[in-house]
């Protein structure tokens, strides 16, 4: 992969352009985000990770000012700042995923291999529709017959899954994968809590729920009744 690095702390980024030069990936590295900007803006990359707390344009005006020029390649935040208002404020700025301080380098090349292979931006949907729960994956909305639906981030994520795969099932498997991204089985109740508080945000109060359990397979978001 060809990946641009904006990270101003000298010493993360020898140590990842070192990991990730073994691993055969081309880095292109600046140490502050005005200069990040004109390299994104420039040249074509396949992902970049762009820590928050860069000098010049921080990174949250970095990933705003490129996409508002069209620039859609993936952006892995990578930051100290670990609060929900935090997490969120970068998906709003254009971000793709999230990664907190200290990592471990690990998962940082898998996070970087998943946003890889994610479809471009372009053909990509921005507005989901199921019924008459709609989401908007730009604004990080989701309503139902015109009442917001206030989600956390997973469950947010977790609807998303399920209506990008609308009428069709969807196993436990692939939510600890495709959700979690857990390529294995944790031995909890992840799955089964967490659709239970979405299935009482998403149907609770309405006529009809969408969100069904298919008995001993998994779960299925239907558009018809």
């Amino acid at each position: 992969m060809k990946i641009l690095l904006i990270e101003d702390d000298a010493e993360t980024a020898s140590y990842l352009r070192k990991g990730l030069g073994e691993q055969g990936h081309v880095v292109d590295h600046a140490a502050n985000g005005r200069d990040g900007l004109l390299l994104a803006a420039g040249e074509r990359y396949d992902v970049m990770i762009v820590d928050r707390m860069v000098p010049g344009l921080d990174g949250l005006g970095v990933v705003r000012t490129a996409r508002a020029a069209g620039v859609k390649t993936p952006v892995l935040f990578l930051t100290a700042l670990s609060g929900v208002d935090d997490r969120v404020e970068g998906f709003e700025a254009g971000g793709d995923d999230y990664l907190v301080k200290p990592f471990a380098f690990a998962e940082l090349t898998a996070r970087l291999g998943a946003l890889a292979r994610r479809p471009p931006m372009a053909q990509a949907r921005t507005h989901l529709r199921v019924a008459d729960l709609e989401m908007d994956l730009l604004k990080r909305k989701v309503a139902r017959a015109g009442r917001e639906i206030d989600l956390q981030p997973r469950e947010f994520r977790l609807l998303e899954y399920l209506m990008q795969n609308a009428g069709r099932l969807v196993t436990r498997t692939m939510l600890l994968e495709n959700v979690w991204e857990y390529h294995f089985d944790p031995k909890t109740n992840i799955v089964e809590t967490h659709m239970s508080r979405l299935r009482a945000k998403v149907d609770k109060g309405f006529e009809r729920e969408l969100i069904v359990t298919v008995r001993g397979a998994g779960y299925m978001i239907r558009d018809a009744a």
